[in-house]
């Protein structure tokens, strides 16, 4: 009996202990709005965090992210898509808290709007002069490369005319949207807030945010048109929209995080790990190399000039590490790695499988920090993706090789295999590989295409965070898949030899480009000069394999009409 009743006291014992704990619990989430509502009737306005010092942060810092909470409010759920990272599966990388602080940017910045305006002013063709100083041959004053190359003919070719199963998308039925979720004022429901707005009528597709317009221009042969106004738009809203949220992207050796914006667009954001001086350690293999944001934004502008178009925009953007990513992170096991360096510097290295220690934490100088975001694209829920094996992957061993690098034959075997026994798959193969030794990536172990489009459709150029490791050496094994099979488009080779022009010059060219960027110079001069270089040499490849197997045995002519796109690339 006594046994009972010391066993009932001991159960009310515990539930007691459980309801204090319970209590405690929700004392404390309650805490910060109480200590916000005390702080508004004490001082009127919740005063100016413009300006602070890393060091007092650290005295108050749960507070400021709880204030940041109450003030700011859980996002609602997405009413648009779950957006999802587009790199697919990520390889081993390694990490460095090197940075770099950028100069003279807004200078680089005026005097290329300067030229962009003299540009409009001047003649189409201008004669070239001679540069004293170096004894190259440049444009005159006023003249840019980069508009007279797009008015090139080579980059005017039309596609062929668009149907319903060529676009990712039908706007009348596949697209629906919220404008009320989007956060345009200009826009409002008076009925139900649940109803869904129809996707024409009031509400046109040119209304829409850029991530979505840019996502309902996506068909089977290109991510964007060449002229589509929407791109600039959308790249200027990844460096000004105001970041809601942040999250860790899963997976990975490398800390990867996904924000989303005010209207409801998301990117995916790689931090700076190194300076732009800095080159791979000849050591260092191809799977341990560091991931550059500057390489993925030199990759997108490389892709547009070689007018592949396939990939996603991407644009640098110098991110407060405390206001746009500790104070609005949800993800706890992120806003627990932040904290104060020696130096007096905001860091932090969130989670992943390795790499992600205080040893390799991300620094700011001493909260800001570089960093590339590459525009989403669309949810695998509505445009399904398929993930491709390369054929000519490496094996990611320290001492084991690939089949392709020791026979010879390989391709021979690859043109048998489906879906490269038939249609342009192989040649986006050749595509990919061009660009691919243009940067000195090696890291292509997979690729992506868009299911909706089977095998007619182009090859999606992701995640090239390591290309631009090496100016002094080029890497000949990318070129590998190029010298063994010997095809390539009519429209890629002329586009290269174009490029090899001295009135062209893809290094003027790219450096051009480039200072439309934020975070320019986002490529030091060696590296521009090592693209003209690999160049010259994949052209060399080519004239090497039209000598061996003649120019119509090579060179598929793309440009002649649709015909050409279904000839078999192992056709001789």
């Amino acid at each position: 009996m006594i046994k009972m009743i010391l066993f009932r006291k001991f159960r009310v014992l515990i539930l007691m202990v459980f309801l204090v704990a319970c209590t405690m619990h929700i004392m404390i989430d309650l805490l910060p709005k109480l200590e916000k509502r005390a702080a508004g009737a004490d001082s009127g306005d919740g005063g100016c965090q413009c300006a602070h010092n890393p060091g007092e942060e650290t005295q108050g810092w749960g507070k400021q992210r709880a204030r940041s909470a109450a003030e700011a409010g859980w996002p609602n759920k997405h009413t648009l898509r779950i957006l999802q990272d587009f790199s697919n599966e990520p390889s081993s990388n390694l990490t460095s808290h090197s940075l770099e602080k950028i100069t003279a940017a807004g200078d680089r910045a005026e005097s290329f709007k300067r030229m962009k305006q003299s540009a409009g002013n001047a003649e189409d063709r201008k004669p070239l002069i001679r540069d004293a100083s170096g004894g190259r041959t440049v444009p005159a004053p006023g003249v840019s490369r980069l508009s007279a190359l797009f008015e090139h003919p080579l980059y005017k070719v039309d596609l062929p005319p668009l149907t319903d199963d060529d676009t990712l998308f039908n706007v009348n039925t596949d697209i629906r949207f919220y404008p009320r979720a989007a956060g345009n004022q200009e826009w409002h429901n008076e009925g139900n807030e649940e109803e869904e707005f129809p996707p024409t009528g009031e509400v046109t597709a040119e209304s829409y945010p850029n991530w979505l317009r840019f996502h309902i221009g996506i068909n089977r042969y290109e991510l964007y048109s060449r002229h589509n106004p929407v791109l600039d738009a959308l790249l200027k809203d990844l460096v000004t929209q105001r970041i809601t949220s942040v999250a860790m992207k899963s997976g990975g050796t490398q800390l990867k995080l996904i924000m989303t914006f005010q209207n409801y667009g998301q990117a995916l954001f790689k931090p700076m790990k190194q300076t732009r001086e800095q080159e791979t350690p000849p050591d260092f293999f191809y799977f341990s190399d560091f991931e550059r944001h500057n390489a993925e934004i030199a990759a997108f502008h490389l892709d547009r000039i070689l007018d592949f178009r396939r990939v996603p925009p991407v644009a640098g953007r110098l991110v407060n590490m405390t206001r746009e990513i500790r104070d609005v992170t949800r993800d706890k096991k992120l806003w627990r790695t932040f904290f104060i360096s020696p130096a007096n510097n905001i860091c932090f290295y969130g989670e992943c499988s390795y790499y992600c220690s205080t040893e390799h934490a991300l620094c700011g100088k001493p909260d800001q920090i570089e960093g590339s975001l590459a525009a989403f694209l669309p949810d695998l829920a509505l445009a399904k993706r398929k993930t491709w094996r390369n054929p000519w992957r490496r094996s990611y061993h320290k001492r084991k090789k690939a089949e392709w690098e020791v026979d010879p034959d390989y391709c021979d075997e690859v043109k048998q295999t489906p879906p490269y026994d038939r249609g342009t798959r192989l040649l986006d193969i050749m595509d990919m590989t061009i660009f691919d030794f243009l940067m000195g990536n090696m890291d292509r172990h997979h690729y992506e295409t868009f299911e909706k489009f089977g095998n007619d459709t182009f090859i999606i150029h992701l995640d090239n965070g390591r290309g631009f490791g090496k100016h002094s050496h080029d890497e000949l094994s990318i070129l590998v898949p190029l010298s063994q099979c010997c095809r390539v488009r009519k429209s890629t080779h002329v586009r290269l030899q174009l490029l090899a022009k001295e009135e062209y010059q893809l290094s003027s060219l790219m450096e051009e480009s480039l200072l439309r960027d934020r975070l320019s110079p986002v490529l030091i001069q060696p590296h521009l000069q090592a693209m003209d270089r690999r160049l010259r040499l994949v052209l060399q490849v080519l004239s090497g394999c039209m000598e061996k197997e003649g120019y119509a045995n090579v060179v598929e002519d793309d440009l002649a009409g649709d015909t050409a796109n279904h000839r078999s690339p192992g056709h001789r």
